[in-house]
């Protein structure tokens, strides 16, 4: 078709035939066939149907447009903010869109239009970075769903702040395994603030029990992430906890029972201020008065130092003679050894209640093992 002709003729055609014509007017440019006055005059077409009153026509113009990577990217940014149909196609599939004019979308406010953004193949960094600043909940799931999406670290962080109170969100974000880990440790204290205010645990074991068992959870929860992070993110955690208070002494007396180490020695390194050769020189091979020194130095006071300095001698004895030493008995040798302490300082008797209550744990964790195991050999 000439595309005079056409220009004309499409002032007295009816819908369907002008939704036909654009099709085949777009196939035509998408081949990339024209000389260069005809690819002029094609645009030219291509701009009055973005103007054309019927929604069918700016459909059939997006439809033939969308993936045909020298489109006009004035035509495809008119088409990007028609109606819903039309603008999808062009959001979601066009190749020619830059991060620029996605990040515009994005920023336009529109939630339908920012899940077209979300679904795209492939999203960059730039344009998922804009989505985790001001996208919209259900876009950022969507987003969360595309596995051909570059997401920073710095994104998924913000995600976790904005949307950690949303469960389909925190979810999504549980299950990637590149979430920072202190991003991780944030969402485990909003799913415990979740479970302790929701109806069903308040009228189930009521609100203070149901708070204390949720802080619980959370803090064995965290403790196993401390377990399981690299060494490197290993600091990062610290410091997260730190900030939010939570490198309490039932918190650290539960990490250094259960051999988690590395992360200990952190803990004091940020609490104390020391340089990390400092304290692990100390925690190895310093004397007990340099211990007392040093768990001092991070806050603890001279009743509570000692049940430090015993668990300390009790890893470094085990470690000294390759010996395995599980959390029972450490557990075990705290209760026995600082009871007499228990009974004269009431905040070393709180203390050993929260070894207390780890021991139990503990035991019933090696007997269900041991029950799988008896299981196990029977059959």
């Amino acid at each position: 078709m000439i595309v005079k002709s056409f220009l004309k003729w499409s002032e007295t055609a009816k819908v369907s035939d002008r939704c036909r014509a654009t099709q085949a007017l777009t196939q035509a440019y998408a081949q990339g066939c024209m000389s260069a006055s005809e690819k002029q005059e094609a645009e030219a077409a291509l701009a009055l149907l973005l103007e054309d009153p019927s929604p069918k026509v700016r459909l059939a113009l997006a439809e033939g447009l969308a993936q045909v990577e020298h489109a006009p990217r004035s035509i495809l940014l008119g088409l990007a903010g028609d109606q819903i149909e039309v603008a999808g196609r062009i959001i979601a599939l066009s190749p020619a869109l830059a991060d620029n004019d996605l990040i515009e979308i994005i920023a336009g406010g529109r939630p339908s239009l920012q899940r077209f953004v979300a679904f795209r193949c492939p999203v960059s960094v730039s344009v998922a970075a804009a989505m985790a600043e001001v996208g919209d909940a259900d876009a950022v799931a969507d987003l969360l769903d595309n596995i051909h999406v570059s997401l920073a670290r710095i994104s998924l962080r913000r995600i976790a702040e904005r949307f950690g109170d949303d469960a389909e969100i925190r979810a999504r974000l549980f299950e990637r395994q590149d979430l920072p880990c202190d991003v991780r440790q944030a969402l485990l204290e909003q799913l415990g603030a979740a479970l302790a205010g929701s109806d069903f645990v308040r009228s189930a074991i009521g609100r203070s029990r149901g708070r204390k068992v949720t802080e619980e959870a959370c803090m064995n929860a965290t403790l196993g992430l401390a377990e399981t992070v690299g060494q490197d993110e290993i600091p990062a955690l610290v410091e997260h906890l730190r900030m939010a208070g939570r490198l309490t002494p039932a918190f650290l007396i539960h990490a250094l029972c259960a051999g988690n180490v590395d992360f200990f020695a952190s803990a004091v390194v940020s609490l104390s201020g020391m340089n990390d050769s400092r304290v692990r020189g100390i925690l190895i091979d310093g004397r007990e008065t340099a211990m007392r020194a040093l768990y001092r130095a991070i806050g603890l006071g001279s009743d509570l130092a000692p049940v430090f300095v015993t668990a300390t001698l009790i890893w470094r004895a085990a470690s000294r003679l390759n010996a395995t030493v599980d959390t029972g008995q450490v557990t075990t040798q705290l209760m026995q050894l600082h009871a007499r302490d228990a009974q004269l300082q009431p905040s070393v008797a709180e203390l050993l209640r929260l070894v207390e209550s780890m021991h139990f744990s503990w035991h019933r964790h090696a007997s269900r093992n041991y029950a799988h195991a008896l299981a196990a050999e029977a059959a």
